[in-house]
């Protein structure tokens, strides 16, 4: 079986996508955890560019990572510089790491219209830099920088930068389709006539700007690329880099080729999202193997087959990349779909008792009014127990009030005031919030903590609003969807009205009746 080298480039490419920004904490817990996931290398980030990368391959030392390998990643040496004086090559060495990364051009539109260069002077720069990186004890992995651009205009040329950076002594050539403008079968092609032509470990490093980066690292492994860089979830400039939480999937399941262990496969949606996190950036649903969808079944058709037979609509067996199958609920649903839900919950449903038909008729008539439950599980749980008898009230409410206030200094003040029944006992409290629903939120909060403390680890995630009816103007009726999250959990809410404040007290107490509901059934397990 052919091994391939992981390279993750999150930390550096991945950090030029818009909206990212790594700090120098972010990028070690990240090391950390790509470590764990036992890839071969781990681009820290390009120490001449900025300070904030220096200090992470200052840090990095300190941590006790595993197997994998840190690299310093630049360019080869500026135009009429010697090595020794290059500020850039320098301050690669500085970083102290194991193997260096380094970027030449290949291509003759670069070198005359960016370097501003000659062609000579070019190779040299290759060559002397790569030379140098080892001579200073460096393993050096070439980084072919719009070799496939290059190669279509001047096959020869991008040959010899090859061939110049290989007899400087380079571990390995990347050939980078920088511009992402190179499709699949022309990749091959020009990765066959590469591997005939330069005897050296390859790899690839594709862009995703054609849509086309994970089939184009495929495609360049099944023509010898041993060597695949790419980034977690796809991050990276313009429209991104080659995503790794795709690509490791398809090598190592569907092409049976080994890259990680299948322990760490089993890791891989977690770690996903665990970056997601870190960057601050919303995970996409939609995104194969790992996104929250990847593995979601909605008509009743399909539910049926899968509870038959999962391999009827899943390619793959969920768990193997750590994801899990998901049953939607909508008005696309049949009673396969309340049944796979029920049995997901422990609940003692089967197609023909009453408790299913009226389950399927509230279900119909509540998303006629607006709702949807697609990402309102929680709200759609407590449907089920409120019809099967197997939930209680809380609280009851008495009533609630808000009111925004514009002062003269100009400062607008929500005001939220919430009067509710716990028990026999009554509560009655205020709160002033960023805006109406928060102050709602936290009025809601102080009066139930006193009766129920695990209500304080809940946290508004997410607030998204739909208008349902958009001719209807101002009587409208809105859609707002909650997700919330403690320590352990995210679930949504739902709630519909022609009043976005009403609409939110619905989303609001189904997620805080959620949360009390867990606590008791978790209580009831320790017994």
């Amino acid at each position: 079986m052919t091994e391939i080298k992981i390279y993750d480039t999150t930390l550096r490419d991945g950090a030029q996508a818009e909206g990212v920004s790594f700090s120098s904490a972010d990028k070690l817990r990240i090391a950390q955890r790509l470590d764990k996931l036992g890839f071969s290398y781990i681009e820290g980030g390009w120490p001449g560019s900025n300070p904030k990368d220096m200090e992470f391959f200052r840090n990095v030392k300190e941590l006790k990572l595993s197997g994998v390998k840190i690299t310093a990643f630049g360019s080869t040496r500026r135009a009429g510089c010697r090595v020794e004086d290059d500020e850039n090559l320098r301050k690669m060495l500085e970083a102290g790491t194991e193997v260096v990364t380094i970027f030449g051009k290949s291509w003759i539109l670069h070198v005359r219209d960016i370097l501003r260069t000659t062609m000579e002077e070019n190779l040299k720069m290759i060559s002397e830099s790569v030379a140098y990186m080892k001579s200073q004890s460096r393993k050096v992995i070439y980084d072919a920088e719009h070799f496939f651009d290059g190669f279509k205009e001047d096959r020869e040329y991008a040959m010899e930068t090859l061939r110049a950076a290989l007899e400087a002594g380079a571990e390995c050539l990347v050939l980078c389709d920088t511009n992402g403008g190179t499709l699949p079968l022309e990749l091959g092609e020009i990765m066959k006539d590469v591997r005939e032509a330069v005897d050296g470990p390859l790899g690839i490093h594709a862009h995703n700007d054609s849509g086309v980066a994970v089939a184009n690292t495929l495609i360049a492994v099944a023509f010898g690329a041993t060597h695949v860089q790419g980034t977690i979830n796809g991050y990276g400039e313009r429209s991104g880099n080659a995503n790794l939480c795709t690509i490791i999937p398809n090598l190592k399941i569907k092409m049976g080729i080994d890259c990680i262990s299948d322990a760490r496969l089993g890791e891989l949606t977690e770690v996903s999202r665990f970056v997601d996190e870190l960057a601050n950036m919303r995970h996409y649903a939609k995104a194969p193997y790992v996104g929250v969808s990847a593995f979601a079944h909605k008509g009743g058709v399909h539910v049926n087959a899968v509870e038959k037979n999962p391999r009827g609509y899943e390619h793959i067996e969920p768990s193997l990349v750590g994801n899990r199958r998901r049953i939607l609920i909508s008005e696309l649903s049949g009673r396969s779909n309340i049944l796979y839900k029920a049995a997901q919950l422990d609940l003692d449903l089967d197609k023909d008792t009453p408790e299913t038909r009226e389950i399927l008729k509230t279900l119909k008539e509540l998303e006629h009014e607006g709702y949807e439950f697609e990402a309102a599980e929680a709200s759609f749980e407590l449907l089920m127990k409120k019809s099967m008898k197997l939930h209680k009230r809380f609280f009851e409410l008495e009533g609630f009030r808000v009111i925004v206030e514009k002062r003269e200094d100009n400062r607008l003040i929500s005001e939220a005031t919430v009067k509710v029944t716990v028990d026999g006992k009554k509560a009655h409290t205020v709160a002033e919030g960023d805006g109406p629903i928060h102050a709602l939120d936290q009025a809601l909060r102080r009066a139930l903590q006193p009766f129920y403390p695990a209500i304080a680890a809940v946290r508004l995630a997410d607030f998204k609003v739909r208008v349902l009816d958009p001719q209807a103007g101002t009587a409208a009726k809105v859609r707002v969807l909650l997700e919330s999250r403690d320590d352990e959990h995210i679930w949504g809410t739902v709630g519909v009205s022609e009043n976005i404040i009403e609409a939110s007290w619905h989303a609001l107490v189904d997620s805080v009746e959620y949360k009390l509901l867990r606590e008791e059934e978790k209580k009831g397990r320790g017994k």
